[in-house]
């Protein structure tokens, strides 16, 4: 059976996803064939809006339909402190667990020599220049993932803001996420006693 181009196409376009395999991305694509149109439509419409109708925070660089973010513009939150994460998805964690009050700075990755991705590549200089022109910052938390690349990010971090910024106080989150794991899958619990116990960096 030759399978009509269409869905071919479409079985492409899934497998390009990250975690998305050639048999997953085929029974994706079959399973859209039995949703209504309308449900189809809509899906992608919310796509085709997915990169136009968002904007990265160009104070922390997370991802929001408005500049600056919902939790950079909110003054009830407490400015002093910076939370600084891989990724946005780290970001929703953190707030799904409603316990941190300070703000973020996402990097949009990791230092990873072994696929080419330095200090450059990532959002470290957009940080040390907001500590430099943010001077009642009062603590850096660096919760990247505790795996070896985000190990050698904290380090890396922690290094350069200490050179920069003497006086301020460079936390790392504590051991509550085992060692290889991503913060976006922590659950709210260890989540709050990683950040509870977080140490000098």
């Amino acid at each position: 059976m030759r399978i009509p181009k269409v869905v071919q196409n479409t079985i492409d376009s899934f497998e390009k996803l990250p975690g998305i395999g050639p048999k997953t991305a085929q029974r994706l694509t079959f399973y859209l064939l039995h949703v209504p149109q309308s449900e189809l439509d809509k899906f992608a419409t919310s796509l085709q809006a997915l990169k136009k109708d968002t904007v990265l925070c160009s104070n922390c660089f997370t991802i929001d339909e408005q500049d600056p973010c919902s939790i950079c513009s909110d003054q009830s939150r407490d400015q002093n402190m910076i939370c600084v994460v891989e990724q946005a998805l780290d970001v929703l964690a953190f707030e799904k667990n409603g316990r941190y009050r300070g703000v973020y700075h996402v990097l949009h990755g990791k230092i990873d020599p072994l696929n080419n991705i330095g200090p450059d590549e990532i959002y470290i200089d957009q940080l040390l220049t907001r500590l430099k022109k943010d001077t009642f910052i009062s603590e850096v938390i660096i919760a990247t993932n505790p795996t070896m690349e985000g190990e050698a990010t904290a380090m890396y971090l922690s290094k350069q803001i200490k050179s920069s910024h003497p006086t301020l106080v460079v936390s790392r989150i504590g051991r509550g996420i085992p060692i290889g794991a991503d913060i976006e899958y922590a659950d709210p619990v260890t989540l709050q006693k990683a950040m509870e116990g977080r140490s000098s960096f």
